[in-house]
């Protein structure tokens, strides 16, 4: 069949929230949105979720420094399911586990290989952005009450006319010890990474002609270290030219680069004895960028900020990474490649940072908030960049429930915003949660002489390696009961998943293999009992055998006298640890599970019988000749 005039179809969606960027800010502001009950379509111009810790790029995802300082929240969520079921850390099931929280979460719609291109404007207002979706040739536009760019290079800035910033404020600006003298566009530069593979034999190497040529250290200085690399981080180059603009001639040079790096790593260089068994196991071709636009909110985090510990009152979210500023000129330049500059862990990040000044309904995520270089050299990395998302997800659903612009949020809503955080296992560092009064009138007693006390208190981690946990041996139970029966909403649970751990995907592959792992201090297997009158029998009403979550909340939703969780096992160890457990009186988001699959009979049964009948060539039968083999 031929038509006369194909047209390039057109779809239209209307929801509360339009995310645009897929990284992991983007990915988890979607995920954060829709589980606060906002209806949300996620944008993204890739065909897997994750932007620089996705296979496309894979870096690894770094945060704060510290005891218990690691990231909580929908990451930790994530990378507990990829230690889960990716124990050899394939890129391929990490990208699996990110396909499911992208198209799975109830209420979030995400449309791949889909880029936005176009805005509408309506009284200084983002009404609607227009995107192509390479794949299917579909133009979509996405009308929505508030918008959130994650997109890393900012591209609603350009379209919506939203004010930014680029390249370094001068030392005067901001009074920022370690900024240049004068400011300039110049940024952190593009890497291509390279992952390595130990085999058990001898690995010849033969680079590109094309690739540029390496003679000895000096051309190297402080980057190649102990002959494997260190995940490439230093493979950068960019940074004094413009890496939205000039992108494509970017990685053609990081192409050239990297492919000479590895012929000097492999064949010429001291390295090349320790690796005579290694082999090139993947180069990337799609740059992971560090810097470019950042938006200007009502608040521009500096380097005093930082030092200072950000004690803003409308904290919501934290950093504790080193201001680790590279040198513009990457590889190019024969100093030190990177600069630390020290700073405290934790340190707050303020609401007032992560929204437009000048577009009211539009937030921004990740690498691109209000911030100064100086700041951003320290706010850029993933794991801050992820918690930042979940809350701009949590406070555009907020926004949507209050009808109100971000800059609009008065200090009470801040303070709601901050308590939902904290309830869906995000901490604050300095900011206190208030009791659940259905807590406050509990009874709470254990079947062990455990920690009470730690248990009931605040934070859910151990940030000063203080006692704030308890324990108890497998077996061991808790109960919350009332004097008469209370409405209870939901079961909320804190467990321990190791937060000294990062829960990192790997940067080379060993001949022993990787080994990833669940927690062995997390809890496996418990049950959940309730009373429903005092003085009545205890019913069982949840249990789990392959918990896999740090945070758990289970719906309870009646009238009880009493509840007792009980822990049966873990991934490991011998005993209990429980950071928390309360009753609600107010319904939460509950622990996510996606629906299993259908059996693949079912979805042949699905599809219309006359659609696979043999197919009717319009010619009789004959019998087979000769003819090619269809490939």
């Amino acid at each position: 069949m031929t038509h006369p005039h194909p047209q390039l179809e057109k779809k239209n969606h209307t929801v509360d929230v339009c995310v645009v960027g897929g990284g992991m800010a983007g990915l988890i502001a979607a995920v954060a949105a829709a589980r606060r009950g906002a209806s949300v379509v996620l944008i993204h111009d890739r065909p897997v979720f994750g932007g620089n810790a996705s296979s496309e790029v894979r870096m690894w995802i770094c945060g704060a420094h510290g005891h218990h300082r690691k990231e909580t929240g929908i990451l930790e969520e994530m990378q507990l399911a990829n230690l889960h079921r990716n124990p050899e850390g394939l890129y391929s099931v990490w990208d699996s586990v990110l396909f499911e929280f992208g198209l799975m979460t109830p209420g979030l719609t995400s449309l791949l290989n889909t880029s936005v291109n176009n805005a509408k404007m309506k009284d200084g207002r983002l009404t609607a952005v227009d995107a192509w979706q390479l794949t299917t040739q579909i133009w979509h536009r996405v009308e929505a009450d508030y918008f959130i760019d994650a997109s890393g290079d900012s591209i609603l800035a350009p379209l919506s006319g939203a004010e930014t910033r680029v390249g370094r404020e001068s030392h005067e600006e901001f009074g920022e010890s370690v900024a240049p003298k004068r400011a300039d566009l110049r940024t952190m530069g593009n890497t291509l990474l390279l992952q390595l593979e130990e085999t058990d034999r001898e690995q010849a190497f033969t680079p590109p002609i094309w690739a540029y040529r390496f003679d000895n250290d000096t051309n190297l200085p402080s980057r190649v270290g102990n002959g494997f690399g260190h995940n490439f981080w230093w493979l950068e180059l960019g940074g004094l030219q413009d890496t939205i603009g000039e992108a494509e001639t970017i990685r053609d040079e990081l192409l050239k680069t990297g492919w000479g790096v590895w012929d000097y790593m492999k064949n010429i260089g001291p390295q090349a004895e320790k690796l005579q068994n290694w082999r090139l196991r993947w180069f990337g071709a799609l740059p992971g960028k560090r810097e470019n636009r950042r938006y200007i909110g009502d608040h521009t985090m500096t380097q005093h900020d930082v030092e200072a510990e950000g004690r803003f009152e409308d904290i919501v979210a934290y950093g504790g990474w080193s201001m680790d500023d590279h040198h513009p000129g990457g590889l190019y330049y024969p100093g030190k490649a990177t600069l630390f500059h020290k700073a405290p862990s934790p340190y707050g990040i303020p609401f007032r940072s992560l929204y437009s000044r000048n577009v009211p309904n539009l937030f921004c995520a990740g690498r691109n908030i209000s911030v100064t270089h100086c700041a951003l050299s320290s706010t850029r990395v993933m794991a801050t960049c992820a918690i930042i998302g979940q809350a701009v997800g949590t406070a555009a659903a907020l926004c949507v429930k209050a009808g109100k612009e971000p800059g609009q949020l008065e200090a009470d809503a801040i303070r709601r915003l901050q308590q939902q955080l904290m309830e869906d296992d995000c901490w604050l560092p300095n900011i206190e949660r208030a009791p659940n009064p259905l807590m406050i009138s509990a009874t709470v007693k254990d079947s062990c002489s455990g920690d009470l006390e730690a248990l009931l208190s605040m934070p859910e981690r151990e940030p000063e390696k203080s006692v704030a946990h308890w324990e108890g041996p497998a077996g061991a139970c808790i109960e919350l009961s009332w004097e008469a029966p209370v409405s209870v909403e939901c079961l909320r649970l804190i467990f321990d998943s190791d937060l000294n751990d990062a829960k990192r995907m790997p940067c080379r592959y060993p001949l022993e293999g990787v080994k990833m792992a669940m927690p062995s201090s997390l809890i496996k297997a418990y049950r959940i009992e309730i009373k429903e009158s005092v003085g009545g029998s205890w019913q069982p009403i949840h249990e789990k055998t392959d918990n896999r979550h740090r945070r758990v909340v289970l719906p309870v939703g009646r009238s009880i006298a009493a509840i007792r969780w009980t822990g049966l096992a873990t991934w490991g160890d011998s005993g209990l640890k429980l950071f928390a457990i309360e009753a609600l009186d107010q319904p939460l988001p509950l622990t996510y599970e996606p629906k299993p699959g259908h059996h693949w009979n079912e979805v042949v049964a699905a599809i219309p019988a006359e659609d696979l009948q043999e197919p009717d060539h319009g010619l009789e039968s004959k019998s087979p000749g000769k003819g090619r083999v269809g490939a």
